[in-house]
Order: structure tokens, then sequence, then C-alpha cells
């Protein structure tokens, strides 16, 4: 029982097959429902969202509504499948970082909670990568 134990209790990673599953099944949460939950409904952006864009003061705003749809669209695809991880979550992680520091700037907590989980959820993948059971994994095998 002192094994099981300390497996259960440690910090360390153990490095099983368990761990890929993991990461891969966080990756996958992660990116279809960015996708479809959150960037599938931007997609052409609608006037709301480039006029929200526009109040922020970017320059161009209808271009930037596209890139945050695109973002959160294509970038959740991305994620989910593990390819081009770390450049998808990265453009994931900038948009939810002007969902939090902009939009969502004056609100409460709990209505910036999802940007900011999807913002570390993202940060995570961008400095950790895909894992093995990914597409990158697969191509960077090959090389």
């Amino acid at each position: 029982m002192p094994g099981f134990l300390s497996k259960i209790l440690s910090a360390r990673n153990f490095n099983t097959k368990y761990d890929d599953a993991a990461l891969t099944l966080l990756r996958v949460f992660i990116g279809l429902t960015m996708a479809f939950s959150h960037g599938l409904g931007k997609l052409p952006p609608p006037q709301m969202l480039v006029d929200g864009i526009s109040s922020l003061g970017f320059p161009a705003p209808e271009f930037f509504a596209w890139c945050a749809g695109l973002a959160e669209f294509a970038g959740g695809v991305l994620l989910a499948i593990g390819l081009l991880t770390r450049p998808a979550a990265a453009f994931v992680v900038f948009t939810m970082a002007v969902a939090v520091l902009g939009v969502h700037r004056a609100d409460p907590f709990g209505q910036k909670e999802m940007a900011l989980l999807y913002l570390f959820a993202s940060l995570f993948f961008v400095l950790h990568g895909a894992g093995r059971w990914s597409v990158d994994h697969m191509i960077s095998k090959k090389k």
C-alpha cells in the first residue's frame, strides 16, 4: 500500500501510458470546445464582434475580427489534432489575453473565468507541446 499511496500523492511524473492519454484528452477537449463552442460562431465575424474590436481601439477591426475568429476556430482544430500545436495555441493565448484584458477587464471574475481557463490551458500547450499522440510528434519523428 505505501507504493500505491506514494504514487497517488507524489508530484513526480512517472511517464506512464496514462500521461499520453491524459495530455491527449486535455488537448482534444480544449481544442474542440474552443473551435466549436467559441470560434465557429465568429466565422464570418458578426457585426457585434467587429464593433467590439473597434471599441477596443484596434485598427482595421474587420481584419482583427477575422483573426480572432480564425484563432479560436482554426487554432482550436489544430490544437485538437496536434498539428502546429505551439503556434496555434499561441494565437489562442493572444486572443484570450485580449478577451481578458480588453473585453472583460471591468467584468467580475466569473465572467472572465472561461477566457482565463482557455488562456492558461493554451499557454500550457505553448510551453509543453502536443505530446506523443499528435500529428506534430509523427512529423518530427519522421525527420
